[in-house]
């Protein structure tokens, strides 16, 4: 018999704003997405916007609008996540082929903007509203559970430069109005639900920014405050609403090791864990801040805008199942005579023992086994697995097929790790690949960088088809789903 319960949710996982597209159509409004550039593995992508003298100008992600700058869509640029790959026309075509999979679950994003334009409107656009209802109705029509996760980086743009963002308490109410609207409008039709996607990435990481200032702390926790007061707030109101709904987190989970055993390796590994992982993961699990957070906090001189009925609100909105990310491990050192290497929204050392993708990111399923018996036994909650996939270059032959065996052999070797952390104990209810369908990358805004079981045809500059077609591995992960993960030849 399978190690995988019964009743496993198998299935794959997508972004609104990287494959709806439909950025300008029935009333959405737009979001940082829609105003990022494409990029490459080299070149990164930029955001773009006009100054205040009337300048098209472009600055990185990171950056922020200069005084008296605007956010602006400019003719002279490419920017995929318009197009993304047309699921907002073609999703019932999309869901007859997951279905076609078997599969049991689809993970997916609600838009902010697609339901509040600009995210203080007080009613909902009902085009929007509808929309997402149709598409979940089509998911139940086959039997597919709809995983929701209510914010994937889509924070309206209205409030990302007329009110601060995140950096506001004031959005927190914005968010739980949106929030609530999405538990009223389907409640019945979804009863999983994630509130913030890979909410820990806001972190500031010592590799990715090794520059990184204590004004740039300050900001990142007062964000992630707000988020993780909104978080605990929505699982409230979403269990009022329905008692039944499921309510989760959503963690990039990264394994880190030391690379040497140098003390001091050791000690920076840990701190890596409980700042990249712990720090979130123990406010949506445990209710409070772990006694590392005040240490952060001091090394950075942070102070953070902490309420009474703050604390309350983190220990009554805990969270129902902890769900990641997975694509990665990274190593850490004090050492600098390392080569270093890149990753999924950070960077890190190259570790020896293992091998890398085109896009420097490491394939490591024992990593995978490592992270779930960890968190499972730091939380003792129902996991799942919401992202995990290997983006790599994908050929059309010339009759259509499309040969990808090094896409099955990561995932057959992913899904060998959680059958043997399932063994020592994980309570692991679901698995939903990355890019079940081929999307736009986030970090690179590339096409040619593909996840999906299935082949959309669109190229990194907008042209194509957006035909889709099945790779070798859609037959392969159908049966995969029908052995309920037994059969992995």
């Amino acid at each position: 018999m399978s190690v995988f319960p019964k009743d496993f949710l198998w299935g794959g996982a997508t972004a609104a704003n990287q494959v709806e597209g439909a950025w300008n159509e029935d009333g959405r409004g737009p979001a940082l997405t829609d105003v990022t550039t494409g990029g490459s593995v080299k070149e990164r992508r930029k955001v773009t916007y006009i100054d205040k003298d009337g300048n098209h100008c472009r600055m990185s992600k990171f950056d922020k609008l200069p005084e008296g700058a605007h956010y602006a869509v400019l003719p002279e640029c490419y920017y995929p996540n318009h197009i993304g790959v047309d699921q907002y026309h073609r999703y019932k075509e999309d869901i007859a082929l997951f279905a076609e999979m078997g599969f049991k679950t689809y993970r997916m994003s609600i838009s902010w903007s697609r339901l509040f334009p600009n995210g203080t409107e007080d009613e909902p656009n009902r085009k929007g509203v509808e929309h997402y209802r149709k598409v979940f109705e089509e998911l139940r029509k086959y039997n597919i559970e709809p995983l929701v996760t209510i914010w994937h980086f889509d924070t309206p743009l209205y409030l990302e430069e007329h009110c601060g963002g995140w950096a506001n308490r004031k959005t927190i109410d914005y968010y739980l109005h949106f929030a609530e609207t999405c538990f009223r409008e389907y409640k019945g039709l979804v009863h999983y639900w994630l509130t913030f996607n890979e909410i820990n990435n806001t972190m500031p990481d010592s590799f990715f920014n090794p520059n990184a200032t204590d004004e740039t702390y300050q900001e990142a926790c007062t964000i992630l405050h707000y988020q993780l007061v909104a978080s605990a707030k929505a699982v409230q109101i979403g269990h009022a609403i329905d008692r039944t709904n499921m309510i989760g987190n959503m963690i990039c989970g990264i394994c880190y090791y030391s690379l040497t055993c140098d003390p001091q390796d050791i000690l920076l590994n840990e701190h890596q864990w409980q700042k990249k992982i712990y720090y979130c993961g123990d406010v949506q699990c445990k209710g409070e801040y772990g006694t590392y957070a005040k240490k952060l906090w001091e090394d950075h001189h942070v102070t953070l805008d902490i309420t009474e009925d703050d604390l309350v609100d983190l220990k009554k909105g805990t969270v129902d199942m902890y769900t990641f990310s997975y694509y990665m491990s990274q190593s850490v050192t004090t050492h600098t005579d390392v080569e270093r290497t890149a990753g999924n929204m950070s960077a890190g050392v190259k570790n020896p023992y293992l091998t890398y993708s085109d896009w420097g990111w490491s394939t490591d399923p024992d990593g995978l086994q490592y992270y779930l018996e960890k968190i499972y036994d730091r939380y003792r909650k129902p996991m799942i697995i919401v992202e995990n996939g290997l983006g790599a270059y994908d050929t059309v032959e010339a009759d259509g097929s499309i040969h990808d065996p090094y896409r099955i052999d990561y995932y057959r070797a992913h899904i060998k790790a959680m059958a043997r952390a399932i063994e020592a104990g994980v309570d692991l209810r679901g698995y939903t690949t990355w890019g079940c369908i081929d999307v736009v990358s986030a970090g690179t805004g590339e096409m040619r960088k593909r996840y999906g079981f299935i082949y959309v045809d669109m190229d990194d500059a907008g042209q194509g088809t957006l035909n889709r077609s099945r790779k070798d591995s859609f037959y392969w992960y159908k049966k995969v789903i029908a052995s309920n993960g037994e059969d992995l030849d």
